[in-house]
């Protein structure tokens, strides 16, 4: 079986495997259909993020069904299905408090495509084994696009983290999302705040292409040489520079929520921890817990408010995976889908 792995930045390479088999009856094996190129890859192809080399690439995943164990309930061979791209088991302490991102029945923080512990492999593949089918695989709504919705499977998931919950909490609160690393994930999370109505929303990014993709999802787009009209009460950093993440708290205003979806390699980065103090800000950083937020996301694609596909996606056949993967434009997603096998832009 092939797999597209990791050499060194700016080479990758397709390697055979065995194919996965099942291990246990709630495992299944899944056929990935749709792969879409996450932010966190860029940084792994572009030697930005580490990552060994050899280690499998791909995580955001849409997938057929082929076999299930013997225990499996909530999915059945045949189905389409979005794939955790956490290894979770749904049953030990961290998973049922929702943080399926620090699972205790795997290695810590273990991931497709992520050359984390665990050897699970990843979604750029011809099979991939789901340790735990029931709590790992959300079948995809009916009517839904699977080329389409891909962003549904996990960035779109690390976004509403930033923006949903907040606004759940604070229905009418302005948002402010500086753009840059996170490239998709920042434009996903003002796409969200949007669709679930937030009183303002305002995009601050360096980049042009970026900005008029924001201005299509319904965001005011700023340059980041222009200043915020106002304050804001949720704040999400997608930039992953120091000065950005300054002056997102600096627009923050005082109880706001903040979440940065960035990893900041250095650890020793730099905070206004004074002026945080004073305002009372909330700041949220980590990888996030993407299972749990599945349902909620899929609740706003299924109902047409929230669409993955409105940020430009170049899709290509999944045999030109190890070219999409090094492309430099915005969105890529690969898929086995006759009807797709054309490079276009959704």
């Amino acid at each position: 079986m092939r797999f597209l792995a990791f050499e060194r930045p700016g080479v990758l390479g397709w390697r055979e495997t065995s194919a996965p088999k099942l291990c246990s009856d709630l495992e299944s094996i899944v056929a990935p259909l749709v792969v879409g190129r996450c932010d966190l890859d860029v940084g792994f192809v572009r030697g930005v993020a580490p990552i060994a080399a050899g280690s499998a690439l791909g995580h955001e995943c849409i997938a057929q069904v082929i076999e299930v164990g013997a225990l499996v309930r909530a999915v059945k061979p045949g189905d389409l299905v979005l794939v955790s791209a956490q290894i979770c088991c749904g049953y030990c302490r961290s998973c049922k408090r929702g943080h399926t991102g620090r699972c205790e029945s795997v290695p810590f923080a273990a991931s497709y495509g992520m050359g984390r512990a665990g050897d699970f492999g990843g979604a750029l593949a011809e099979l991939l084994r789901v340790p735990y089918a029931d709590a790992m695989l959300v079948p995809l709504p009916s009517g839904l696009d699977p080329v389409a919705a891909i962003g549904a499977a996990d960035m779109a998931l690390d976004a509403w983290r930033a923006v949903g919950p907040a606004l759940n909490e604070r229905p009418e609160a302005a948002v402010l999302v500086v753009g840059g690393l996170a490239s998709v994930i920042g434009l996903y999370a003002a796409g969200i705040a949007v669709s679930m109505g937030a009183s303002e929303v305002v995009y601050w990014d360096a980049d042009e292409q970026r900005r008029r993709v924001a201005a299509r999802l319904g965001a005011t787009a700023l340059d980041m040489t222009s200043t915020p009209p106002r304050a804001f009460g949720i704040v999400v950093d997608a930039g992953g520079t120091v000065d950005g993440l300054q002056r997102a708290l600096a627009a923050a205003e005082p109880e706001a929520l903040f979440t940065s979806v960035v990893i900041y390699f250095d650890n020793a980065t730099p905070l206004p921890l004074r002026d945080m103090y004073l305002k009372g800000i909330t700041l949220r950083t980590g990888r996030p817990n993407v299972r749990p937020q599945m349902e909620s996301v899929l609740r706003l694609c299924h109902s047409g408010s929230f669409r993955p596909s409105d940020v430009p996606t170049t899709v290509v056949d999944f045999d030109r995976a190890d070219e999409a993967w090094l492309s430099t434009d915005l969105r890529v997603a690969v898929t086995r889908l006759a009807s797709r096998s054309q490079a276009t832009r959704a």
